[in-house]
C-alpha cells in the first residue's frame, strides 16, 4: 500500500489548509460559539473543494480534514461529505445521483448524519420491506424507495446547518440489519440543542415524515466506516495542531533562563503525543486507501476510530500539560485545540464501542 498523495490529493489539501488556516482563527472560533462559521463554509465551496472530494477519494478527504483539525474549524464539511456526497455516490440510484450531488457538491446542500442507529426510529412503507442487494438499490432503479419515519433522535451534529439528513435505521425481523433513510430537515421537526462540542446540534423529531431509501444490504456498514474514518483523520489533525502549538509555546516561554522546551519531561510527553498522532493518522491512512482500493475496511476503520478515541485524548492532554503555565482556559489557542481533541471522545466513547463491536 502507498499513502503517497496524488497531484490532485496534494493541490486540494494545499487549498484547504490555506483556506482553513487563513479563516479558522481563534477570534473567530470564539465569537462562533457552538455554532458553525458560515463564511468559512461559503470559502470552501467556492473553492470548489466538497465537490473535489468524489475525486480524490476517502483518503483525499482525511487530508482535507486533517488540515480542518488542525484549526478546529466549525464547518460541517466531514459530515456533508460522509453522509451526503460520498453515500449517496456511491449507494444511490442513477436518479438519486443525478438530482442529489449537484446541490452537495456546491455545497447548497448540507448533508449530517443521524448515526449510528440507536433503535429509536422506524420506518414503514414500501422502502421498508425492500430486502435489496446493492444493486438493487444503486444502478438497476431509476427511482427512489419511499417510506414514512417515526421516532426521536436527541442530538444530531450540525442538523442546524444541514438541509438533509441520513438516518441510519435498525430494521425490524425477518429483515434484520439496517438501512438509510434519507430525510430533508424541512420535513421533520427539529430544535437547537447544546452540546459541549461546537456542533451545531440539534433534536430531529420524527413523525411520519417522508423519507426516501438509500442503499442497500452493506449501505450502513459501509457508510459507518466511512465515517469512522474521516473523524479519524480529523482527530489527527486536531491532535497536530494541539501539539505543533505546545512546541511553540514551549520554545518561546522560559524558566529560569531556559526555555520550557530544552525541560526532558516536556519532551518525552512531547514524544509520546507525536507518537499517538502518527498513530491515529497512519490508521486512519490505511482505512481510506483500502476503501478506495475496494478492499475490506470495517476492521481497519474500527481500528482508526479506537486510537482517535484513546490516542487523541492522551495527545491532547499532554501537549496541555506542556503548556500548563499558559493557562487551562478554553480560549487559548492551544487548550482550545486540546478542548476539540476531547469533545469526540467524551461524547461518542468511540474506544470503548470500537473495541465492543471488533469482539463481535
Amino acid at each position: 500500500m502507498d499513502f503517497t498523495p496524488t497531484e490532485e490529493q496534494a493541490a486540494a489539501r494545499d487549498l484547504a489548509g490555506e483556506i482553513f488556516g487563513d479563516l479558522s482563527t481563534p477570534e473567530r472560533l470564539a465569537a462562533a460559539g457552538t455554532g458553525s462559521d458560515t463564511e468559512l463554509w461559503k470559502a470552501l465551496c467556492a473553492a470548489g473543494l466538497p465537490g473535489a472530494v468524489e475525486d480524490v477519494g476517502l483518503l483525499g478527504l482525511v487530508l482535507l480534514l486533517e488540515e480542518q483539525g488542525r484549526v478546529t474549524a466549525q464547518v460541517p464539511f466531514a459530515a456533508s461529505c460522509v453522509y451526503g456526497l460520498l453515500a449517496v455516490a456511491a449507494h444511490g440510484t442513477q436518479e438519486q445521483r443525478g438530482r442529489l450531488l449537484p446541490g452537495l457538491r456546491d455545497g447548497t446542500e448540507v448533508a449530517t448524519g443521524a448515526f449510528p442507529a440507536r433503535g429509536g426510529v422506524v420506518a414503514s412503507g414500501e422502502g421498508a420491506q425492500a430486502d435489496a442487494s446493492p444493486g438493487e438499490l444503486t444502478g438497476e432503479l431509476t427511482g427512489a424507495l419511499t417510506g414514512r419515519l417515526t421516532g426521536t433522535v436527541p442530538w444530531v451534529p450540525w442538523l442546524r446547518d444541514a438541509t438533509e439528513v441520513l438516518v441510519a435505521v435498525r430494521d425490524p425481523a425477518p429483515l434484520g440489519g439496517h438501512s438509510l433513510w434519507r430525510v430533508r430537515v424541512a420535513d421533520a421537526e427539529t430544535e437547537p440543542v447544546e452540546l459541549t462540542a461546537p456542533w451545531a446540534a440539534g433534536r430531529l423529531v420524527l413523525d411520519g415524515t417522508p423519507g426516501e431509501r438509500i442503499g442497500g444490504k452493506g449501505a450502513y456498514d459501509d457508510v459507518l466506516a466511512s465515517a469512522r474514518t474521516a473523524f479519524a483523520g480529523l482527530q489527527a489533525g486536531v491532535c497536530a495542531g494541539s501539539l505543533a502549538r505546545a512546541v511553540a509555546h514551549t520554545n518561546e516561554r522560559e524558566q529560569f533562563g531556559r526555555p520550557l522546551a530544552a525541560k526532558q519531561g516536556v519532551q518525552l510527553r512531547a514524544a509520546d503525543a507525536h507518537m499517538d498522532t502518527e498513530a491515529i493518522r497512519v490508521t486512519a491512512y490505511e482505512a481510506a486507501w483500502r476503501r478506495d482500493a475496494g478492499l475490506p475496511f470495517g476492521t481497519h476503520a474500527l481500528t482508526a476510530a479506537w486510537w482517535a478515541s484513546e490516542g487523541a485524548n492522551a495527545s491532547c492532554t499532554r501537549a496541555s500539560i506542556c503548556t500548563a503555565a499558559w493557562g487551562p482556559t478554553s480560549t487559548t489557542p492551544c487548550t482550545g485545540t486540546s478542548c476539540g481533541g476531547g469533545n469526540w471522545t467524551r461524547t461518542s466513547a468511540a474506544g470503548a464501542k470500537s473495541l465492543r463491536k471488533w469482539a463481535t
